[in-house]
């Protein structure tokens, strides 16, 4: 099997909106006009809706209630309004899929993209709204795979559950590719910038790549602390089985672990876009 048959279902794929597109595409870029695309957020009224009931919510503690974009820039700021629209629009992008729970899978999805935005700013090589993005998609390639290919996403499923090999193990004995490699191709169709697509489809295993990049080394460590809260591993556990290589490359302080507490408190505050 090719990736490329999981992207001729064009009308099954993920429609992620115009201004989402375009924010992603202008995260490197120091000159993007975001008063133009707070604008747009505007103009879209399910996406401004969305936001507008997260930013007065108990999360955000605010003294009074923000009734437009606008205010919610100067209340929040714009990096948070980046975030919350990026979130948005990436998991409002699917309604509903076969054999997957949308809201779980978003959440950990919302939680992987926060920690790795926490771990980038303590980094010294990583752009922490590039980390958050990535930590949002970092999983799109399994989301791609139950929409095109439902029956054979739930036939992996089972193969992990009831054997001793891993996801990936399992997707290269099916497809002959692994959801990462098909997250990338998904990117790349949707003219995402290209060190997104790297990052998302070297995640699972970021030394192995020819050139190991720090940002797919930080979403690694924010994958595996995110598993370590999925999975209840007790703060012992997480600090002596921390990814301290990937730690490395990803531009890390040494002493990292040892502020895993810290990072296992992390609350993306996104649960109420869902």
């Amino acid at each position: 099997m090719e990736v490329s048959e999981l992207l001729q279902q064009t009308h099954k794929l993920p429609n992620v909106p115009d201004i989402v597109r375009e924010l992603i595409q202008q995260l490197n870029n120091p000159n993007a006009d975001y008063g133009e695309i707070a604008s747009k957020v505007t103009k879209d009224q399910t996406l401004s809706l969305k936001i507008l009931r997260l930013v007065n919510s108990a999360h955000f503690g605010l003294s009074r209630k923000v009734s437009s974009i606008d205010e919610a820039v100067v209340m929040l700021g714009m990096v948070q309004l980046k975030t919350m629209v990026i979130a948005s629009g990436i998991a409002g992008s699917v309604k509903e899929v076969e054999g997957l729970d949308l809201k779980q899978f978003w959440s950990e999805s919302f939680r992987v993209a926060s920690l790795a935005k926490w771990y980038a700013e303590k980094s010294r090589n990583v752009d922490p709204d590039v980390a958050f993005t990535v930590g949002l998609i970092h999983n799109i390639g399994r989301l791609l795979l139950h929409i095109a290919k439902p029956k054979l996403a739930e036939a992996i499923q089972k193969r992990v559950e009831e054997s001793q090999c891993s996801r990936s193990e399992a997707e290269m004995e099916r497809l002959n590719f692994t959801t990462p490699a098909a997250g990338q191709a998904l990117l790349a169709h949707w003219k995402f910038p290209a060190e997104l697509g790297d990052a998302v489809r070297h995640h699972k295993r970021p030394l192995e790549a020819e050139q190991p990049t720090a940002l797919s080394a930080v979403v690694n460590v924010a994958c595996y602390v995110n598993a370590c809260i999925r999975k209840e591993r007790s703060l012992e556990e997480v600090i002596a089985n921390f990814p301290r290589s990937e730690a490395e490359v990803a531009g890390l302080p040494q002493d990292i672990a040892s502020v895993s507490e810290e990072a296992m408190q992390v609350d993306s505050g996104l649960d109420g876009l869902l």
